[in-house]
């Protein structure tokens, strides 16, 4: 019995493994991230050392990727096809065919084998497991692939050279590594994806959105105006400021010297009643404390920083003349990562968007033009205001109650205003 095809079969199977093996390093080596190494080498793994090695040096392990790849198609192409051939051949010879012909079919029969024998298993299923499990395939071929890598290194480095400067000669640099960095909007893209795959929840995107838009925030888009803000006087007895307190229910107030352009300070309603239970002929003075002033484009996690360094709760937003053009708190300024925060004492408070049908939506006047946009899916852009109730005042001076103002096929209706401000605005979209 002839056993030269069977040690050829089993060569053409091993020469299909070690393909497979180089395929699937090649893809795992791409995909992974350091990241997904550190917990393994923080315990001391010896194959995630190997692998943080591997992604360091992307390019020459690469090289020796195709190159294992190369060899291994060689081999099967050596062994494959004559072997297959000579099996097939006498049982082709059976029929009635001329003898090229016969050796026509099976040379064609035993390219077709080999090939798809090279193709399926050789490369594309060790390609989707390396995708699908690339830190476990990275963690397995790492070591195997150093060795590999050090018992050819001469070979690698003339080839990986000489690919090298024809790369540079191209204008292209070659790859050090594969820590790629991603774009704001391409990070949006694959938390988006995530979310549509089930790995992130609603929460956590909404989360990591505001984040990037928090970065881009400034102090006038999220203070309090000037027309809702709610102050003591430093010349009012604390009798007096009481009303001001039953009003606002706050537990930090500014205190104005004069007027609202005057702002000096704050007061913590807390020290306030305890002075006040001690003494009630106290005056406010003496619970005055600092209190932070900040431009109208001062970006608020600068404004953030600022408070936390100096532990006030409460920022003066002033305009380019000086004059106070609103307040901010912390807690304004996480509302714009986590939501909105209701306590017991916002139960009577509006949304600053509220659905009446699928068509229909009543938004705050002070509701962002972004936001806006983002509901509607339409471009409002102002560089002079910034809500929605400002660009229909901009739109048309002469805004009043019942005012419909037409754009891109919405229909935008004044709702409620107090005195000159737009307080609610009804949209109806086509």
């Amino acid at each position: 019995m002839d056993v030269l095809p069977i040690i050829n079969l089993l060569a053409v199977a091993v020469l299909i493994a070690l393909t497979a093996f180089f395929v699937m390093a090649e893809f795992a080596i791409v995909k992974i991230r350091s990241t997904q190494l550190e917990p393994h080498i923080e315990v001391g793994k010896k194959s995630a050392i190997a692998a943080k090695r591997i992604i360091t040096h992307l390019d020459e392990y690469l090289s020796a990727c195709q190159l294992g790849i190369t060899i291994t198609a060689l081999g099967i192409g050596r062994l494959a096809e004559p072997t297959f051939e000579k099996m097939l051949y006498p049982v082709i010879s059976y029929f009635n065919v001329s003898t090229g012909m016969v050796t026509t079919i099976a040379i064609a029969i035993s390219f077709l084998i080999a090939t798809f024998l090279h193709v399926v298993i050789g490369e594309l299923a060790p390609k989707t497991i390396a995708i699908q499990k690339a830190e476990q395939v990275t963690l397995f071929i790492a070591r195997p692939l150093v060795w590999f890598y050090r018992l050819l290194y001469p070979f690698i480095w003339l080839l990986n050279g000489t690919a090298r400067l024809i790369i540079l000669a191209m204008g292209f640099k070659p790859i050090s590594s594969h820590e790629e960095t991603h774009t704001e909007e391409e990070l949006r893209l694959i938390l988006a994806d995530s979310y549509k795959s089930g790995e992130i929840n609603q929460s956590e995107m909404m989360y990591v959105n505001n984040i990037f838009e928090f970065d881009e925030r400034v102090a006038r888009e999220i203070m309090i105006p000037r027309t809702e803000m709610v102050y003591f006087f430093k010349k009012d007895s604390l009798e007096s400021n009481m009303d001001v307190i039953l009003e606002g229910q706050y537990t930090r107030y500014p205190v104005a010297d004069e007027d609202k352009d005057n702002i000096i300070g704050l007061v913590n309603l807390k020290e306030v009643l305890t002075g006040y239970h001690q003494n009630k002929h106290v005056t406010i003075d003496q619970f005055i404390r600092p209190i932070l002033h900040v431009s109208e484009a001062t970006p608020i996690k600068q404004v953030l920083l600022k408070m936390q360094k100096d532990r006030i709760h409460m920022a003066i937003v002033n305009d380019e003349y000086g004059g106070t053009a609103g307040l901010i708190t912390v807690e304004d300024i996480l509302e714009e990562i986590v939501g909105d925060i209701r306590d017991e004492f916002d139960e009577d408070e509006i949304p600053d968007v509220q659905e009446v049908n699928d068509k229909t939506f009543i938004v705050s006047g002070k509701l962002h033009l972004e936001d806006v946009n983002q509901i509607l899916g339409i471009e409002l852009v102002d560089d002079e205001v910034d809500t929605i109730g400002g660009w229909m005042f901009t739109t048309n001076l002469d805004a009043q109650e019942g005012v419909i103002i037409e754009y891109e096929n919405h229909r935008f209706i004044i709702e409620e205003m107090d005195g000159y401000q737009i307080k609610k605005v009804k949209i109806i979209k086509p």
